[in-house]
């Protein structure tokens, strides 16, 4: 059984940090996912859907040692913040004008 343990990027959605300083440890599939020949479901490992939250890495990694889990850490995506304001969008000498 591997895992992986990542930091989630920030959504898309918002500016904020919010739920985004949360370690998780995640199972990967191991095995494709079949269909049922009788009810035609997919089946598959069960394992690939428990993801658990872990304050920091070293706790995940931690978790995943104690358990003789099989694990690979993936690093953190970088934080790019862009300066921004409002009026900026409305300032004389824009390289195009503002229009409606």
């Amino acid at each position: 059984m591997n895992a992986r343990i990542y930091k989630p990027a920030r959504s898309a959605m918002q500016s904020g940090k919010g739920k985004s300083k949360e370690w998780f440890l995640e199972f990967v599939r191991e095995t494709r996912q079949t269909a049922d020949p009788l009810m035609g479901w997919t089946s598959g490992d069960t394992s690939t859907q428990v993801k658990l939250r872990f304050d920091s890495q070293a706790e995940a990694e931690d978790y995943a040692k104690r358990n003789g889990i099989a694990y690979s850490v993936e690093p953190e995506a970088p934080v790019r913040m862009q300066k921004k304001s409002y009026p900026d969008n409305f300032k004389f000498g824009r390289a195009t004008n503002w229009t409606h």
